[in-house]
């Protein structure tokens, strides 16, 4: 494609602005670690919740999107909106404990919650397997989205597109820190949610597609439009809505969606003014990404069903690119091609928006756990707040260089998806409970990371090529918590003198911790008028209603499209009514 001009005026700008307020906090980012990684414990929810907005708000998320409906329609979209069940927990049970913690990195909970050489080994273990391993898995999947999305658009190589938006990146990631992450956060997400709005619009008026009713009216597409898979079709009701609203949720690790909190998210809670803040930052980013974002990516999608109906058809259309990239997902940039000018440039700088403030914020959380969790604890424990800044800054380096040659190794979004749920399912029971249960410690988490990561190998091996996902999703959550359970249940526990500090520090519910406070009580470390944590029913009646509060408002605005007011009405009524039972519920939930 040529772009004009005004394209790329447009662009320019926008990587103009985004390096100036990457590099205008420079100065005081580079002050210490803590204010690197955590901007001093200073920010406020409103830009916390936009900042974990935009990161999830990937380059390939849209084109994971547009792969799911093209694939099982809007209802497969459940393999991702399952995960507000997990969204809703930490924020009415773990956002308050993480910002009580105090820790710079999730990973140094370890050291807080359990004891002795294997908590030690675990810190600096997950320091290497999330900051490396998974980080650079992430972030070369985000880079592939870049890399088609500047295929079709742009008409750029692999390595081109790996270079250019690289270089940037590390530029006022290196330099302005999670501060600089926050604030061109905020910058891009505007610009992202502008765009996307802007090229839907458009794409669904094209003489081609014929305006939002004849869309919806197309027999290609209305095939694809129920937001729950059929009843009629057993096999695809439980891989696509039983098995993730039933056991996905809570067993899988996946970044931004981890149960129990943790990841960049824990990061932003972390670096909450207050635990009030911290709480109301992640609903922000749980009603934003639920339920106000989706629905632009799958209008494009099922338009991309009519202009390409097969993945030959995209082919034929751009016979430059290499053969390898052309999937189903490829179609979301293949309709953004038929963009005007001016147009074209805004949604171009729309997606290298999303890519690159998903991509700062994966550079500065992989980073700190390389240095808060590896060099200044193991390596160097006496190295100063400069030095720490430097590695930092160095390791933010390292990380895009590794992302950048797994995005060139990658094929399609979807495909690194299921490779990540299925190396943590049955993990996520575990990041949950040991909030609750005294008895979970470092070897049982080391069990079960061990555990699920085997059987994920082995369930890739021929053998099992005949399992759905879904199966082997099972498989593993079973095999896995089994294990991790029996290992915490016959292991030596947690010290006692660990356990009596993370009682006194984080003021964990008394289910699962009794033994514990009563010896806490007994030696005068707690009074039991401090575990304000009793209020786990309501917690969780909050979590229960915050879903339903969101899957109102993201359903509601789907009928809304569809033209049926009816079960629009409902479906916000819902919301509403759910929103109130929180208002209500706000003061009762405070720990």
């Amino acid at each position: 494609m040529q772009l004009s001009q005004t394209d790329w005026i447009i662009i320019a700008l926008f990587f103009v602005i985004t390096l100036i307020i990457g590099l205008s906090v420079a100065k005081k980012s580079g002050e210490s670690s803590a204010e690197f990684f955590l901007s001093g414990r200073k920010m406020p929810w409103w830009l916390l919740g936009i900042s974990m907005v935009a990161t999830t708000f990937s380059a390939d998320t849209p084109n994971l999107v547009t792969d799911i409906v093209r694939v099982n329609g809007v209802a497969g979209n459940w393999a991702w909106w399952a995960f507000l069940l997990t969204g809703m927990l930490t924020v009415f049970v773990y956002a308050r404990l993480w910002r009580r913690s105090a820790v710079t990195t999730d990973l140094e909970f370890y050291e807080l919650r359990y004891s002795g050489a294997e908590a030690r080994l675990l810190r600096g273990f997950r320091a290497f397997y999330l900051g490396v391993v998974f980080n650079v898995l992430i972030m070369g999947t985000v880079m592939l989205a870049g890399i088609k999305i500047a295929g079709i658009l742009l008409g750029m190589s692999a390595v081109e597109t790996v270079l250019i938006v690289s270089v940037i990146t590390v530029i006022y990631s290196s330099f302005g820190g999670l501060r600089g992450v926050l604030y061109t956060d905020f910058f891009q997400f505007i610009v992202a949610m502008v765009g996307m709005v802007w090229a839907c619009i458009y794409i669904v008026n094209m003489p081609e597609i014929g305006g939002l009713n004849q869309l919806l009216a197309h027999e290609a597409v209305k095939a694809k439009m129920d937001m729950l898979p059929s009843f009629d079709n057993h096999e695809m009701m439980i891989s696509l809505f039983i098995i993730p609203i039933a056991v996905q949720w809570w067993s899988t690790w996946y970044p931004g969606a981890e149960p129990g909190g943790g990841g960049y998210v824990a990061q932003r809670m972390l670096s909450a003014k207050d635990e009030t803040n911290a709480v109301t930052a992640t609903l922000l980013f749980n009603i934003a990404h639920y339920a106000l974002r989706p629905w632009p990516w799958i209008l494009i999608a099922l338009a991309s069903l009519i202009v390409f109906p097969n993945v030959s058809d995209i082919a034929t259309k751009f016979p430059a690119l290499d053969p390898q990239y052309v999937k189903n997902d490829l179609a979301f940039p293949a309709m953004l091609s038929f963009l005007p000018s001016g147009l074209l440039g805004m949604v171009i700088a729309a997606l290298i928006a999303a890519l690159m403030s998903t991509l700062s914020t994966h550079l500065n959380w992989g980073s700190s756990y390389l240095v808060n969790d590896l060099y200044h604890r193991f390596y160097k424990p006496e190295a100063d707040q400069k030095e720490l800044v430097r590695v930092g800054q160095v390791s933010t380096l390292v990380l895009m260089f590794l992302g950048a040659g797994a995005a060139l190794l990658m094929e399609n979004a979807k495909q690194s998806f299921d490779i990540i749920l299925q190396i943590g399912a049955g993990t996520g029971l575990l990041f949950i409970l040991r909030w609750f249960w005294w008895r979970v410690n470092a070897i049982s988490e080391i069990t079960a990371m061990v555990v699920s990561f085997v059987l994920a190998l082995i369930l890739q091996m021929d053998f099992a090529r005949g399992l759905e996902f879904h199966e082997k999703l099972i498989i593993s959550v079973m095999i896995t918590n089994v294990s991790w359970i029996a290992i915490a249940l016959i292991t030596k526990p947690t010290s006692e003198g660990v356990l009596l500090n993370f009682v006194q520090k984080i003021k964990p519910n008394p289910v699962g911790w009794q033994p514990v406070i009563s010896k806490a009580t007994e030696k005068g470390l707690i009074a039991p008028s401090e575990l304000g944590t009793g209020k786990l029913l309501n917690q969780i009646l909050a979590m229960i209603t915050g879903c339903f509060m969101v899957y109102g408002l993201l359903f509601g605005l789907g009928y809304l499209l569809y033209g049926q007011t009816s079960l629009m009405l409902a479906c916000f009524g819902i919301a509403i009514i759910s929103g109130y039972i929180i208002y209500k519920l706000w003061n009762s939930i405070k720990q």
